[in-house]
């Protein structure tokens, strides 16, 4: 759970997910999450904008998903983070049900 939640309010997302001993990577990864968010945005309006969108948000959700599943078992990182895996799945299970030219998978298959 990044982007904009440690850059606003740091104290309670380390009381969620743990204390960082390097702040300023936390710092630095909330505002490469805030960076990609921004990117899907802008990206939209165009005619390739939505499969852009699309790899962005698959790509992030994928990279957060696989931290989350090597570094809890590790005990590097807190439990909680489990909760951000759940949230990443689903992130990925829309991406992937979304077409790249936009809407979603079944939306195409009734137009048919």
């Amino acid at each position: 759970m990044g982007g904009l939640w440690p850059l606003v309010h740091l104290r309670s997302f380390e009381w969620v997910f743990g204390p960082k001993t390097d702040v300023w990577l936390q710092r630095t990864t909330g505002e490469l999450l805030v960076s990609a968010g921004l990117a899907q945005l802008a990206a939209a309006p165009g005619p390739q904008g939505p499969a852009q969108a699309r790899r962005i948000g698959l790509g992030t959700a994928l990279t957060l998903l696989a931290v989350d599943l090597v570094y809890v078992p590790k005990g590097r990182i807190r439990p909680t983070c489990l909760f951000d895996a759940a949230v990443q799945t689903g992130w990925i299970s829309t991406w992937l049900r979304s077409v790249p030219g936009g809407g979603t998978a079944r939306a195409r298959r009734g137009k048919r």
